[in-house]
This record gives structure tokens, sequence and C-alpha cells, in this order.
């Protein structure tokens, strides 16, 4: 038996986070039984996670090559861990595969997060013990749930996520082999070889994407998500349009283009389409010297974070569609409903978007096997890095009290922006261009007035600096303190984009 997943990718760690992973040098039934019980709990919905067995560890981080365990004992671990699944409270079986890994042989349980939590399990396996507990993880350890976590656990009892249940009005035959096979082989999976010739039930339940008895198996609702043809069937509305308003989305004139299919294909097809017929290059060249200044209208990887992360948090039901909006200077996404209520209004601003739950466990578990998504928690600081990376203006986040929607905004690179190329920077004035041309860093308004050789105080407030924070071009140090003593001035993102380009027009002229 092997899981749907690469050996390798889940020794480093490569899509699956290290909370999910629990190495173990040797068999020890009693840690293994508790950290199962953890991972079936699945407490921050994350999809469950790993147990390594013969792999030891030093701070979390596997130790390669493996120590391995004995041939003889591998058989009658799993008959073990079999017994085990019988001490939870309810029962819970995970999916046991043995796998050589450098001449060594280990076992790995895949414990996905259980349809029925909360579970508990003895804290000792001694004779005639009685006492049961839960098991949780927190970050990449287990414990023992806290009085404050129980209370929580038990709030989840009847909430397992969408994509993780089963779907009552589908049956087995709606699964598609070929579209299993062909995600089996992307992502390097051990099972592609053997699905060919693998009873299909059996896969099916491999890859947990059936659940149910034998005589009455249903597909859950993620297996119909990425391997039925039309999602849309059972999921009204699971696409993604764009929308091109080429000359503001007031103007009659529009192009649209919707991409229905299983998940990760329309996925891939909606950002080949953003980067093909959207994403443009503008390279600047000077004539004093060889380096040339490049950028993208929009960075493309952080539109694809941004699309991958709609596709992954948004609710399947919900009958919205994923909407792209291209707009002649700016770019966004929106999707249905918006950011959970832990995540708070100042932390939006702030671009700490962390969830403690997460909508939909099994697509982001999907999607990370493709390398679609990144590791928990790392999809908005990615965003930022390649943002600031191209020089483009941050994001906008945008949802409502109720949080009913969610909608990010890329402003479009100023370099492109469509006054600048029509007009140059002729719509920016020469008092403007002067401030400009003088800021270097932090400055106190009264350096940058001495430093443009202005007597008027006012004259200098309403000429130069005002219209320079209207336009988005220079920005307060301390924007909550306007008349702080300790306000400093710089350009923002926007005005160091067209600073390169002011210089740039005046090395032209020279």
């Amino acid at each position: 038996m092997k899981l749907p997943i690469n050996i390798n990718d889940l020794l480093t760690a490569r899509t699956v986070e290290w909370e999910r992973l629990e190495f173990k040098a040797g068999w020890n039934p009693k840690a293994v039984l508790h950290t199962m019980c953890a991972f079936a709990n699945d407490f921050h919905n994350l999809g469950g996670g790993y147990i390594i067995i013969g792999v030891d560890e030093d701070n979390g981080r596997p130790i390669l090559p493996p120590a391995g365990l004995s041939v003889r004992k591998i058989d009658p671990i799993q008959k073990e861990i079999v017994k085990l699944d019988y001490r939870m409270v309810p029962y819970y079986h995970p999916l046991i595969a043995p796998y050589e890994v450098d001449g060594k042989h280990i076992l790995v349980l895949w414990a996905a997060g259980g349809q029925t939590r909360p579970y508990k399990a003895p804290v000792s396996l001694a004779k005639g013990e009685r006492e049961f507990a839960y098991y949780i993880r927190k970050g990449s350890v287990t414990v023992r749930a806290g009085h404050g976590d129980e209370i929580e656990l038990m709030s989840l009892a009847a909430s397992v996520p969408f994509d993780d249940r089963m779907n009552q009005r589908a049956s087995l035959e709606e699964l598609d082999l070929g579209l299993i096979r062909a995600y089996l082989k992307q992502i390097k999976s051990d099972l592609f070889r053997e699905s060919a010739e693998m009873d299909f039930r059996q896969l099916c339940r491999q890859m947990n994407i059936i659940d149910g008895p034998d005589e009455l198996l249903q597909p859950k609702n993620v297996g119909l998500m990425f391997f039925n043809e039309k999602p849309s069937h059972f999921f009204p509305q699971t696409q993604i349009d764009i929308v091109h308003f080429p000359e503001g989305p007031d103007a009659d004139a529009f192009t649209e283009k919707t991409f229905k299919g299983p998940l990760h294909i329309i996925l891939q097809d909606a950002l080949s389409h953003l980067q093909s017929m959207v994403i443009e290059e503008k390279v600047i060249k000077y004539p004093d010297r060889p380096e040339a200044d490049r950028f993208f209208n929009y960075p493309f990887p952080a539109i694809e974070e941004a699309l991958c992360n709609a596709v992954y948090h948004r609710s399947y039901e919900i009958r919205e569609p994923i909407e792209v909006r291209v707009l002649p200077d700016s770019i966004t996404i929106g999707s249905f409903p918006g950011p959970d209520r832990s995540i708070r209004d100042q932390d939006m601003r702030e671009f700490r978007l962390l969830s403690r739950r997460y909508r939909n466990r099994r697509v982001g578990e999907f999607l990370k096997e493709l390398e679609m998504t990144e590791g928990r928690g790392t999809g908005i600081p990615k965003m930022l890095h390649e943002i600031k990376k191209n020089g483009s203006p941050a994001p906008i986040f945008h949802t409502d009290v109720d949080r009913t929607f969610f909608l990010v905004e890329f402003p479009v690179h100023p370099v492109f922006a469509e006054a600048l190329k029509k007009k140059g920077v002729a719509e920016v004035t020469t008092e403007v261009k002067r401030l400009m041309n003088v800021i270097t860093g932090d400055h106190s308004r009264k350096e940058l007035q001495e430093m443009l050789r202005l007597k008027n105080a006012e004259h200098f407030r309403k000429a130069y600096l005002l219209p320079a924070i209207d336009a988005r071009l220079v920005e307060m140090t301390l924007p909550d303190k306007p008349k702080s003593r300790l306000q400093r001035y710089r350009l923002t993102e926007n005005g160091l984009a067209v600073q390169k380009l002011l210089m740039g027009e005046i090395r032209a002229k020279t």
C-alpha cells in the first residue's frame, strides 16, 4: 500500500508543514496513540498529519538516512496499530504504508482529520487503565488538551469542514480514474504506479476521498471538486470568472472568460490566461549606464498567490464564483465569504491574516501537493515580498463588517498607470517634481523646506507637500500623529517608482 504523497517530499516537509509531521525513531505505542488521537482531532483544521516510524529527529527535523525498522517488526507493528485503533473513543483507523528509504524500512501512518471528532485515548496503556484524555497538536508537539482547549474541541464536534464531508447525492462512479491518476503522476506519488492495477475502491480509500461502509461508499466533497469533470454540478458556481474592463467598469466594452472544471485545472488555466493576456513588462533604459530598470504591471507571483488563496479559502456552499476583474489601473480578486472573524480589521491593515481555523482543510492539502499554495501562514508574506521586489504599490484588502466577502486589490505599477502612459509625467507638477528630487530618506518638514531653499512654510505646505501626499507619492512616517514633532516625510513605493521615471527623463534630456 502507498499513500497519495511523494515520500521524499514528506521527509523534507516540502509540501507538508512541520507541525503535521511526527517522527519516531522506534516503536512507541503510547506516544503513537496520543499523536494519532491529536491528528484525528485536527484542532486547527489542517487535515490531520503523518506519523513516521523508523526515522529519528533533531528539533523536529528528520535525521537522514533513517535508522529504519527491522523487517521482522513491520508486520507486528501494523497489527499493534490496528489494536490501538480500538483503544480510541470513538474508533479511528489511520492509513498505514511501509516504505523503503535509502535501503531502510520505515512505516508511515496517515492520520487524517476524523469525521466523528472529538477523539480521546487512554492516558496509559497499562492493564486496567481507565483514564482517558483528549489530545491535540500545539505547534509540532502533541499535548493533552487543557480545559479551554477541551471546550473548543467540543464545539468542533459537528463541524467537519465542508470539503471533507461525504456527499450524499453522489456515487462512487462520479469519481474519474483518469483525473486521479493524472494528479498522482503530477505530484510524483509512488501510488501512481500501483493505481493502474489497484481496486478502485481501495485507491479512493487510500486517497481519503470516499467514506462509508463498503456496501454504501460515497465520495467526499473534495473528491468531487478535484476528480470529477463537472464539480459545478454538485457545487454551483464552482468557477473562476475573469472579466476585462479595458476602459473601466463604467464603459460598455468588456470581455469575460469563465473557467469551469476540476479545481486544480481551472486554477492552472486561469493563471495561464492572466500571465499570457494581462501581465506586461516595461524596460526603462538609461543613456549613462548599461543596466536598465524592469517593471511588470503586476507581479505575477503575487497574483498567483492571491488566486490560489481564493480557491483554497472560499466557501463551496455559497453559490458565487471567484471573480477576477482586470481594470485599467488595478486587478481585483474577489471571493465569498470574507476572512474568519478571529482576524481583526487591524490585522488585515497590517497584512497579518493568520486564521485559527481553515475553511477547507482538504482543498489546501491537495493544492499544497501540487505546490500551488505555500505552507501555513506564508501566503501573504510571499505576496508582499513579490510586490516590493517589483516596486508595486501595496495591495488593499476589502471586506465588510459581516465578513460576507473578501476582495484583494492590486494597484497597477505606477510606470504603467494610464495617466503616465498618456502624459509621461506631465501630471506631476513642477513643485512636486522638485520635492521628489531632494527626498533621499526620512526628512522633517523643516529639512525639506531648507533643501528646496523655500522661506514661506505655508507656501511649501500647500504647493509642495500636500499635493505630493494627495498624489500618494509622499507619506508621513507617523500618519496617526500628523502634528508630532517627530513627524518625518518619505517617498511611498509609488513615489520611488515615479522618482526613477523622473530621473530617467532628466538623464534622457542631458
